[in-house]
């Protein structure tokens, strides 16, 4: 029988605990399955096993932080830009990977506003790193790998 005068705690993490955790997990999903770590500054393409070519576009390397971004090789109708497209950043001293913005050259104000409430923010960026993570998943199973890099020029 429990005790009314005891008090229990649910061991819930908050939004932010749950967001850096994602991130984490995308570091070790990311660098496991496309191992960008290893890519210098330009432009790779991976085709993979079911006909959809992956890009990867590594931006920048500097010596604690990668920017990348991740894309299939086709085009959206309406917008004219790659979709589904994630830009990242990769701590690689943190070991965290962060999705910036799912649509490459947007910001987040442009998604959200210039001033956005915090709530709003957290929720973007956990739909955003949410989304990231299932793709990781799905590419891994369709046969991209960090084995199947080749540079654009020579496709």
């Amino acid at each position: 029988m429990l005790d009314p005068h005891t008090t229990i705690v649910h061991d819930r993490p908050s939004r932010f605990a749950y967001l850096m955790g994602l991130y984490a997990n995308n570091y070790w999903a990311l660098t496991r399955v496309l191992g960008p770590q290893h890519l210098e500054v330009g432009r790779y393409r991976s085709d993979g096993n079911v006909g959809m070519p992956l890009q990867l576009e590594v931006l920048d390397r500097a010596p604690y932080t990668m920017e990348m971004k991740l894309s299939y090789a086709m085009l959206d109708a309406r917008s004219g830009q790659p979709d589904p497209s994630a830009h990242v950043r990769l701590y690689r001293d943190a070991q965290v990977a962060e999705v910036v913005t799912c649509y490459f050259g947007s910001r987040l104000e442009h998604a959200l506003g210039r001033f956005p409430p915090g709530r709003t923010v957290m929720r973007y960026r956990l739909h955003m790193n949410s989304f990231f993570a299932k793709w990781l998943d799905y590419l891994e199973q369709t046969g991209h790998n960090r084995f199947a890099w080749c540079p654009e020029s020579d496709q």
